[in-house]
């Protein structure tokens, strides 16, 4: 089996977390490092989080580097209001015993991508896009050598879940966004438009929980506090689970369905900012840029997100 080569750029949170947990267990997968950018709450915890994390799964041996502090050019906007004040309220929480790494996290992902094959490294979004703007600020050309973006963020028919408009991801760094949007790499997008069709329903967390495992089991908990949100939200039985959508695609693209569109980022508007407007009708000349996903199956997702899980 040919392993896909992936770094996870993040901002846990508790979906990141289950992000991390599914990319970790499935060895489809080679997670060569872990990025992190502020976010669901500001980098010190995101990056302790992704360590953490990675001791839960057993694997303190992914290397975990920090990266940016704030947006390109706009103060930060965090959602403790979502995810509790460490970012992965819901479980006891301990201090990490393997470091950070020295090198900055945007150094790592340029390194990466001028060391590896050309087309051979996936780059997984999974929170702001600040990192991956800023490798294509310093290093431009470099991101191209990168097989692919598949990232979580934006929405259309759903609207946003920040503003009327705008997808948290999105809107915490418009600018960063329009400039990844805007490299000429291959983008796959989870919008809001598919993460609201994978509901953390009550009997697939306790089908999770049944795994009777520490990551199941910590997973389980996690969202017994981060499903509260949305469901009060949403009136919905369980809350969107964003960010596994990306590493799920990366195994199983087939649950998924979409097409190629053209995905232009609003900067300027203050009431729209940080939309995606996304030509999903072609109703514009606009060049396709990304492929953007509306549809899963949402049982075969979770049924893979329980099994990979059982596994540690």
């Amino acid at each position: 089996m040919t392993r896909r080569t992936i770094i996870i750029d993040t901002d846990p949170g508790q979906d990141d977390a289950a992000a991390i947990m599914l990319a970790l267990s499935s060895p489809e997968l080679d997670v060569r490092g872990i990025t992190a950018v502020a976010g669901n709450v500001p980098l010190e915890l995101t990056a302790r989080n992704a360590r953490l994390i990675t001791e839960i799964c057993g694997r303190p041996d992914v290397p975990v580097f920090a990266g940016a502090d704030a947006p390109l050019r706009r103060k930060l906007v965090t959602a403790e209001y979502v995810h509790g004040k460490s970012g992965l309220d819901g479980v006891d929480l301990f201090e990490p015993s393997h470091p950070l790494q020295e090198r900055h996290a945007v150094d790592f992902i340029i390194d990466t991508l001028r060391d590896a094959p050309e087309g051979n490294v996936t780059l997984c979004a999974l929170g702001p896009l600040t990192n991956l703007a800023t490798v294509v600020e310093r290093a431009p050309g470099v991101i191209g050598r990168a097989r692919e973006i598949v990232l979580m963020g934006g929405g259309f028919f759903e609207g946003g879940n920040v503003t009327p408009s705008a997808e948290f991801n999105i809107y915490v760094d418009p600018e960063a966004a329009a400039i990844v949007f805007g490299a000429g790499v291959p983008i796959t997008m989870m919008p809001l438009d598919v993460t609201h069709k994978v509901l953390t329903t009550r009997a697939r967390v306790e089908r999770l929980r049944a795994n009777g495992n520490r990551a199941s089991k910590v997973m389980a908990d996690m969202l017994d506090f981060f499903e509260r949100f949305d469901e009060q939200k949403y009136g919905t039985d369980g809350g969107p689970l964003h960010d596994p959508t990306v590493i799920a695609w990366l195994i199983d693209p087939e649950m998924f369905s979409g097409r190629k569109c053209n995905v232009e980022i609003e900067t300027v508007s203050e009431l729209t900012l940080g939309a995606t407007v996304i030509d999903w009708w072609k109703v514009t000349d606009r060049p396709e840029n990304a492929f953007v996903v509306g549809g899963v199956d949402s049982d075969r997702f979770f049924g893979l997100f329980i099994e990979r899980l059982g596994r540690y």
